[in-house]
Order: C-alpha cells, then sequence, then structure tokens
C-alpha cells in the first residue's frame, strides 16, 4: 500500500460517522433544512412567522422516519403544502380557512404574469423532488442523544425565526380578534349620513392602498392629485384612516356591511340582519345600487353576494370591457382602472333617481408587473426618488396616480351630477420583502372624502 492510499484510508475513517448519526442526518437533511431553506431564505427580505409550520415539519418527520419511503414524502409534502397556506396567509394578512376556500378560484388568477410567482413554483417543484430521493435514505435514528438533538434543531430553528422577524411584528396575519372594536371609514367621515336623496353616494375601494410610514415622498403623493383648486370648490375634502384587518373582502365587509367579518358568511345566510348591509340600506331611502368591479365577477362569488347585499346592478370585466375598457394585466388580468371613471361618470349621468356606486379597483394588486398595458414603465416619471429606492412601491403609485387623474377629471366636470365620494384602501400593500413593506402602517389604510357643496342636483 502507498503512502497516499494510506493517507486516505485514514481520512475516510476519521471522517466516517457512527450508523445512527448519519440516519439522524438524513433524517436533518429533510425534515429541518429542505422543509424549511425557501422559507429561510426570505428572513434576509421579510417573511411571516412560521413557529408552527417549523415545529410541524420536524415532529412529523420524528412520527414518519420508521415508515416506508413513500409514506414519508406524502407526509413531506403535506407538510409542504400546510407550510406554503401558512406563509401565503401570513403574506396576504388571510386566515388559513379563508385562504383554503379561495383555492376554488385559483383557475380565475394567471401566476405565470408574476416572475416572483413562477420562481418560488420552481423551487417548490424542486424540493418536492429531491425530497423523493432523499427520502429513500434510511433515517431511522434511535439513541435518545440524537432524539434530543433533533428537538434540539426543531426549538433552534422556531427561535431564530421569531428572532429574524421580530421587527416585522404585526405586519402578518392580521385577523380580528375576538370583541375587536369596529370602525370604518364610512362610520368615521359621516359618508352613509349624507344620503338624503339630494345627490349621488360613491365609494371607491382603491387595491392596496395603505397608509404611508416615515416616508414624505409617498404621503406627499397620496391623495396628491385632490389637493387642487376645482377640488375645493365643488367638495369639502376631509381624510383620515381608519383599521383593517384581513385582504379585500374583509376591507368591503368593513365597508359595505359595518362589521369584521368576510364574504362567505353571506353566502351561508338568509337572514336579514346580516345582509342589512350599506346597499341595503340605501336602497330603502330611495337609492338605486350599483357596484363595478374590474375583475371577473364569479372570483369571490362577488356576483353572488353582491345582490343579496342590496346591489340591484353590477357590472365586473366582461361588461367594462364592452363598454370599452381595455385589457391590464398582472396576476389578475382585468379592465383597466385608469377607464373606469368615465364609465362611472356616465353611470351617474344617465341616473334617473338617486344613486349609490360603489367601484372596487384591481390593478395595483401586488406584484405589479412592468408592461401589461399598467402604464408604470417610466416610474422616473412619477418619482424618481420612489423609482430608485421602492421600485414596486413607484409602479403601484403610477397606477394610483393614472386612476386619480382620471377620477379628478371627471368629478370636476361641470356637467358631472352632484355626488359626495368617499375613497378608502381595503389593506395595505402586502409586499414580500421587509424593503417595501416596512413603508406603510401595518394596521391602518387611508380614507379621503370629498363632500359636495352642493352646487348640482342629481337626477330623480
Amino acid at each position: 500500500m502507498s503512502y497516499m492510499d494510506g493517507t486516505i484510508e485514514a481520512a475516510d475513517r476519521s471522517s466516517r460517522f457512527s450508523p445512527d448519526f448519519t440516519k439522524f442526518l438524513n433524517w436533518a437533511l429533510v425534515w429541518i433544512f429542505l422543509a424549511n431553506i425557501p422559507f429561510i431564505a426570505m428572513w434576509f427580505v421579510g417573511a411571516p412567522p412560521r413557529a408552527f409550520p417549523i415545529a410541524l415539519a420536524g415532529f412529523v418527520g420524528l412520527l414518519v422516519k420508521r415508515m416506508p419511503a413513500p409514506v414519508q414524502w406524502i407526509a413531506f409534502a403535506a407538510v409542504m403544502v400546510f407550510s406554503l397556506l401558512s406563509f401565503v396567509s401570513g403574506l396576504f394578512s388571510l386566515t388559513l380557512d379563508s385562504l383554503v376556500y379561495s383555492l376554488q378560484f385559483f383557475a380565475e388568477i394567471k401566476p405565470n404574469n408574476s416572475i416572483e410567482y413562477i420562481a418560488a413554483g420552481i423551487v417548490i417543484f424542486g424540493i418536492l423532488i429531491g425530497s423523493w430521493f432523499l427520502l429513500k435514505r434510511d433515517s431511522n435514528f434511535s439513541k435518545p442523544l440524537h432524539i434530543i438533538l433533533g428537538g434540539g434543531l426543531i426549538f433552534g430553528l422556531v427561535g431564530a425565526d421569531v428572532a429574524a422577524g421580530s421587527d416585522m411584528r404585526g405586519h402578518y396575519f392580521r385577523a380580528a380578534p375576538s370583541g375587536a372594536e369596529f370602525e370604518s371609514a364610512v362610520t368615521k367621515s359621516g359618508f352613509a349620513a349624507r344620503a338624503d336623496g339630494e345627490r349621488h353616494l360613491v365609494l371607491i375601494m382603491v387595491e392596496s392602498l395603505g397608509v404611508p410610514k416615515d416616508n414624505q415622498t409617498m404621503s406627499d403623493k397620496l391623495f396628491g392629485y385632490y389637493d387642487n383648486s376645482a377640488i375645493k370648490a365643488r367638495y369639502d375634502v376631509s381624510q383620515g384612516t381608519s383599521l383593517y384587518y384581513n385582504s379585500t373582502t374583509s376591507g368591503e365587509m368593513r365597508e359595505l356591511c359595518g362589521r369584521w367579518g368576510d364574504y362567505y358568511e353571506l353566502l351561508e345566510t338568509e337572514d336579514p340582519n346580516l345582509l342589512n348591509c350599506l346597499p341595503a340600506q340605501l336602497a330603502e331611502k330611495g337609492y338605486a345600487a350599483h357596484a363595478m368591479h374590474s375583475f371577473k365577477g364569479p372570483f369571490f362569488k362577488r356576483e353572488t353576494w353582491y345582490p343579496k347585499i342590496g346591489f340591484e346592478k353590477q357590472e365586473f370585466w366582461k361588461n367594462l370591457q364592452e363598454r370599452g375598457a381595455e385589457w391590464c394585466g398582472g396576476v389578475f388580468g382585468g379592465a383597466c382602472d385608469r377607464q373606469v371613471p368615465a364609465m362611472l361618470a356616465e353611470n351617474l349621468k344617465k341616473a334617473t333617481e338617486p344613486t349609490f356606486l360603489y367601484w372596487l379597483t384591481l390593478n395595483a394588486h401586488l406584484p405589479v408587473p412592468n408592461g401589461q398595458n399598467l402604464n408604470v414603465e417610466n416610474c422616473e416619471q412619477v418619482s424618481p426618488k420612489l423609482a430608485s429606492d421602492f421600485p414596486m412601491i413607484c409602479r403601484q403609485f403610477a397606477i394610483f396616480d393614472d386612476i386619480d387623474k382620471a377620477l379628478v377629471q371627471e368629478i370636476t366636470a361641470r356637467d358631472f351630477p352632484e355626488a359626495d365620494i368617499l375613497l378608502v384602501g381595503d389593506h395595505m400593500p402586502p409586499f414580500f420583502d421587509r424593503h417595501h413593506r416596512s413603508q406603510f402602517d401595518p394596521e391602518r389604510v387611508p380614507w379621503l372624502y370629498l363632500k359636495a357643496k352642493g352646487n348640482t342636483q342629481p337626477k330623480g
């Protein structure tokens, strides 16, 4: 035997682990490392807390380590699905049951329009493929010391996750706690109290419109287009913020139905008290109730529950397209929001009775891509600072600017009928990364109320 051969053999013997420790390493590679690595990578940019999914993966791995490899893989895939759903629910402030209920609408969206979703899908698919082969290795370790070490890894990773997200507490999993005091833009502004038949009422819920936090550039731009002489000549302007919980449909419940909750409560009831929302209340006062939304009616079953709460007429993407609206893309592709104010104004001009008109916007839904007719490519024209420091926020503000410019043009026109107009955000924009997400108040949304001074009268 040569000197070199002897050296290699000695090195092999010195680096060789005990059989039980090798099994432990096989287990940890899958249930600690592989089950969590894509989410650990998000620590550096910001992510929802994952204490329970981390612990679940580890303890499920301990339970199934002696089972056949196919059974272990099924358990691993189930853990990954739960981890992914939990992550998404935290990111978008959805309860887990609400997210699961919403999966039936997955076919209505286009995740392939987002490079972020494509990359995430590739990573998860790769992990599932890799785990199939890794789980064929023996991981049924048995020494008490190694079991204790496994528990230590689980709780150590939980602690690291808590520490990594300590500066973003409150930004995720925003479900209304039991007994939470209610507030909304409708109640705080006095909007509904103006329903005396002398004017139209317009409520606009703006997708992902958040309250800037310690960012003067964003604060200056928020509702900036309404700070002009034409608006002030015609409207008394007030603004504020309101507490929010959960996602868009919960925001609709907040402003339309005056309570914390979500839309599926409306699908499952015929209780007139639960369905006595703002459209129905205004109908009793002689108002026609008209809803507009730039996306598809079946999504979140709006075409079902909008009529149940009192909307006599609804217009969704197809209806707006027939009226001339162009398509604007993104994960949620639909009507271009910048073209809807003209249709909104036309609806009110043609109204033969006082009308409550509700419009839910769409295009600012995250992530906002370049291109796809969203008019966000030259974002430095919106704000050089935002384009440089916060490009995704800048693209959102490009969309807000287009909506605001179009709306201001319509509501200051001579032939626009008298109307009170309330704009409010549904929830803060759920950015993936800490850099963008931390620019917004995690608890509140802004509202702007344009109270007509009485220069014109609605028809009817």
